[in-house]
């Protein structure tokens, strides 16, 4: 193991003070927002660990993980480090920083390299590398490596495959490299790590695992949003079931989440692969999907102190802002879904996977058919789709431009980018601008202003939307205003009254896109 350092310093990103409050209260809210490394045991820890708190003298805390192993420590045995929840940071910053993290979690650097993804990010790999080791105390190879080592425990804890093969989906180049990487990061061979923790074992081709979140969670919105838009064959809805088909590197893979509520702090999924390769970004794409990164007792905290918006963070706390599993499914679902309304759109969509779809194989018979790529809608698309010929062509086009590299919309853009790009394309205007860049980046401070339902919503609750008076988090208050609207709840005593006195009322609301 490398010697470990013992210096007490912490990133500039890091208040030592606030940190050490945290790991001494064993806050679980902070979970993966920071680790922490004890230098007189060469363990690192999540905050909320219950062991003995370390004496300030022998602590240094770290943004990542990899981090904390680029300095020579272990993963503890007790806590786990690694199975905690992403840092809402990576969402909440658009640096260079955090926009790298954001791909490296989806697998960019296994797939791509480090010049791939220095590419993507529009930097030399010579200056990704030494930002990132900058701010975050590890360059992009230590990142990612990190993350081969989260994919790797869970595929020894939660299948029966044999050790090789998990080297390999992992993203490891050899065994031996797999063996050092599992006995260094976790002080364990692989053998003992699957004896110790193993999970309950999932059916043949499946893999069973656990997706980490901070409490609380409202599920009843993610469930709502998600069974009122779901795609026949792309999607399927059961009781709190949601099974998805995702178009991932390797090949389609069908995904299901149980959305029940997550008393325990995690959901549970289960995962049928084309590629084992492809874990690391299903699960990214799973997380991204329903927020699961977020820090809802910050957003609800500074939103419950607006009086205006105290009834509904109340009634709904932990609402999530839903994101997106592939960026060009967001961007031609929402161009279809533009001026008509949520069934209309999916009667248009499923025809439109149904025909142009790859098969993908669900032995339930949920899920068949993956969304169409790019190409195919390019190629075919004005065949299948119908309505306006402006409509149908701009779908088209902007199909044609992703496919071709023309349009490159990835989660390592800023939301200025994003939305520059998106108004360059014909039919696309600033609400479908602003949506898209919302979702696909998980941004937390988009203010749908343009927004019809948004706006009536905002009306009746005497909020003024003509600028951004909830940053960070306009997003959420997006989401409540929406929720409110599709989903009403009974006004408080203290019914908002508009700026004439009078109590507001609802006129009948659309539905969200």
């Amino acid at each position: 193991m490398t010697a470990v350092q013992t210096d007490r310093r912490s990133p500039a990103q890091l208040d030592f003070e606030s940190c050490y409050r945290a790991i001494a209260s064993r806050d679980p809210r902070f979970d993966g927002q920071f680790y922490t490394a004890v230098a007189t045991t060469g363990i690192y820890c999540r905050p909320s660990c219950p062991a003995t708190t370390p004496k300030p003298q022998n602590v240094s805390f770290h943004l990542t993980a990899a981090s904390a192993q680029a300095a020579g420590y272990r993963a503890c045995r007790r806590c786990l480090p690694d199975a905690v929840p992403g840092s809402p940071r990576w969402n909440l910053e658009s640096d260079l920083a955090a926009r790298a993290m954001r791909l490296i979690a989806d697998g960019v650097v296994d797939r791509d390299g480090v010049s791939g993804l220095a590419t993507q990010l529009g930097y030399s790999t010579r200056q990704l590398g030494r930002v990132l080791t900058a701010e975050l105390g590890a360059g992009p190879l230590a990142l990612a490596r990190a993350h081969r080592a989260t994919t790797a425990r869970i595929l020894i804890q939660s299948t029966a495959m044999p050790f090789s093969d998990i080297a390999f989906a992992a993203g490891f180049s050899s065994i031996r490299q797999f063996n050092d990487t599992v006995a260094e990061v976790f002080a364990r061979t692989p053998t003992e790590l699957r004896a110790a923790h193993r999970l309950a074992p999932a059916p043949p081709g499946e893999i069973a695992i656990r997706l980490p979140l901070r409490t609380p969670f409202e599920s009843d919105w993610c469930a709502w949003l998600l069974s009122a838009h779901a795609v026949d064959g792309l999607e399927h809805f059961a009781g709190s079931e949601y099974t998805r088909v995702l178009d991932l590197p390797g090949g389609p893979a069908v995904a299901t989440v149980d959305l029940a509520p997550a008393s325990r702090g995690h959901l549970r999924a289960v995962l049928r692969l084309t590629d084992m390769r492809d874990l690391t970004a299903a699960v990214a794409r799973l997380r991204h999907l329903l927020d699961l990164d977020a820090d809802p007792l910050a957003v609800d905290t500074a939103l419950g102190a607006d009086p205006r918006l105290t009834h509904l963070v109340a009634r709904h706390p932990g609402l999530r802002l839903l994101g997106s599993v592939d960026p060009s499914e967001l961007l031609l679902r929402t161009m279809i879904g533009q001026q008509i309304s949520v069934s209309a759109a999916r009667t248009h969509q499923s025809r439109l996977v149904a025909a142009l779809g790859a098969p993908a194989a669900d032995p339930r018979g949920r899920v068949s058919t993956a969304f169409p790529t790019a190409a195919t809608v390019a190629a075919h698309g004005a065949d299948v789709l119908t309505g306006p010929r402006a409509r149908i062509a701009a779908i088209v086009e902007a199909a044609g431009r992703i496919a071709t590299g023309d349009l490159n919309l990835h989660a390592g853009l800023t939301r200025s980018v994003v939305r520059e790009r998106l108004l360059a394309l014909r039919g696309v205007g600033p609400w479908t601008a602003d949506y898209v860049a919302m979702r696909l980046l998980a941004d937390p401070d988009t203010l749908l202003d343009t927004d019809l339902i948004v706006r009536r919503a905002a009306a009746t609750a005497g909020l003024d939307m003509s600028e951004n008076h909830w940053s960070p988090w306009a997003s959420y208050v997006c989401m409540h205003l929406w929720r409110s609207a599709v989903q009403p709840d009974p006004l408080p005593e203290h019914a908002v009254s508009d700026h004439t006195g009078r109590t507001a009322t609802t006129t009948e609301p659309e539905e969200p896109r």
